[in-house]
């Protein structure tokens, strides 16, 4: 039996379809008492359906694969790591920043670590 035979015909479509990874997303929420924690996680539909209904909340949308791959691996509503808190805190200081809550958090913060 010949190479050619043997392998099997895939046409560019399914090919090129099965090289793009699919959409995934994460939804994180923060309260300052605690660690921000995976609320809402998935692939394909699931994430498309994550993305909308921010979209819909006008919650902020932030991209980073790298970090989508690694929180996906959480369970949900379980905090994150530590090992990720400074990842994570990049993120919510831009969230803070385009929401106008930059100061309003560190003045909360202030308060309670008050005596």
């Amino acid at each position: 039996m010949s190479d050619k035979k043997s392998k099997p015909s895939v046409s560019p479509s399914l090919e090129s379809s099965t090289l793009e990874p699919p959409n995934k997303a994460v939804a994180l929420k923060y309260e300052l008492d605690s660690a921000p924690k995976v609320v809402a996680k998935g692939d394909g539909e699931i994430a498309d359906k994550i993305i909308e209904i921010a979209e819909e909340q006008g919650i902020v949308l932030y991209q980073d694969s790298e970090l989508v791959k690694l929180l996906s691996k959480i369970e949900i509503d379980t905090e994150i790591p530590s090992n990720l808190y400074q990842a994570v805190a990049v993120v919510l200081s831009f969230v803070f920043q385009l929401n106008g809550k930059d100061k309003e958090i560190t003045e909360k913060s202030k308060q309670n670590s008050q005596p």
